[in-house]
């Protein structure tokens, strides 16, 4: 006989399906030197008013970007029952270890959250985290919006973004819910590494989703919290969830097609950009430079682009290391 597969540890505190608003937790027991019984306590709201679609909202996938966590407390505290017809579920530190700690990946386990999916119910605590997510919550959605932005590292033009599929309808339903969104841009994305990515785990099971890139630099601006909440909003009544009219305004729609549009640091140093966030740049125009960090009366290495485009995402520490993301040259459609 094949080796049974373990229970995921993790409960909810709330039910999924009453009708009302529900706020509480995922528990996930976890013993640990200051706490011999701990639990990780994921914050979780679900609001419920009979039959209708169910959204499922996710932000704090990587710990240090702040747009999606945000706008869902704020929607977790406002929306109400009478408001909607279905489901949505409010996971906004989905990553709540990294989350407290404002990082990208667990302190716990080092585990990039996005690239740990589909999880496992006997691994460590990112993958358990990610088990549940994927076994339970995903299954109940119809279609799910995770946020992201730069974190500490990155800085992004505000866009929201689908993928390409092979499933050319759920891609189309995927393109129109992020076309919905109405972010100042709309990245049709070609995702290079997709394996253990939440989006992928939510593609696969054929679910409509969006993602998004709304800033960076380990912070959030008014602008960029405003971006989130509108999407939210209009995401919501594109679902049919929630009544009203949808506010649009116009996006630039881009396209990431393959990995011409990356652009990475060869040698370490001190980076100086020579072209600016939605500057429209050429191919081989010099983008970024590097200088040496230890020394005087050395050229700098140039860094070009290897496109026509527009400069949609860059790196933002002052300093560089090798191998380290310089920038992301978008296309304009």
């Amino acid at each position: 006989m094949g080796k049974m597969m373990s229970k995921n540890p993790i409960s909810a505190t709330i039910p999924f399906d009453e009708d009302g608003t529900h706020h509480g937790f995922l528990k996930l027991p976890y013993s640990r030197d200051d706490s011999a019984w701990g639990s990780v306590m994921i914050p979780i709201t679900v609001v419920a008013n009979g039959q209708g679609p169910t959204a499922l909202l996710t932000g704090g996938n990587h710990g240090d970007e702040y747009e999606g966590p945000i706008a869902l407390q704020d929607l977790a505290a406002s929306l109400r029952p009478d408001d909607i017809k279905g489901r949505v579920i409010i996971l906004p530190m989905m990553n709540l270890p990294a989350f407290s700690k404002g990082l990208r990946c667990s302190p716990i386990d080092g585990n990039n959250m996005n690239r740990s999916f589909p999880g496992r119910p006997d691994g460590t605590v990112t993958q358990k985290i990610c088990h549940y997510i994927a076994t339970e919550l995903v299954p109940m959605a119809d279609i799910v919006l995770d946020f992201h932005s730069g974190g500490r590292t990155l800085d992004f033009l505000p866009f929201a973004a689908a993928h390409v599929l092979d499933n050319k309808t759920q891609e189309r339903d995927c393109m129109a819910a992020m076309q919905a969104f109405n972010a100042p841009y709309s990245v049709r994305m070609l995702e290079i590494d997709n394996v253990g990515m939440f989006d992928t785990e939510v593609e696969v099971q054929g679910k409509v989703f969006v993602t998004t890139e709304l800033g960076g630099a380990g912070t959030s601006t008014a602008r960029s919290v405003a971006i989130a909440k509108k999407g939210i909003r209009n995401l919501l009544i594109h679902a049919g969830i929630l009544s009203g009219t949808m506010e649009l305004s116009e996006t630039i729609q881009l396209d990431m097609p393959d990995e011409s549009c990356f652009v990475f640091a060869e040698t370490a140093g001190l980076i100086e950009y020579l072209v600016d966030l939605g500057d429209v740049v050429s191919e081989s125009q010099p983008i970024a430079r590097v200088w040496p960090s230890d020394r005087t009366g050395q050229q700098p290495e140039t860094l070009a682009a290897k496109r026509e485009g527009i400069l949609t995402a860059r790196h933002v520490p002052g300093l560089i290391k090798m191998g380290d993301f310089v920038g992301l040259v978008a296309v304009q459609l």
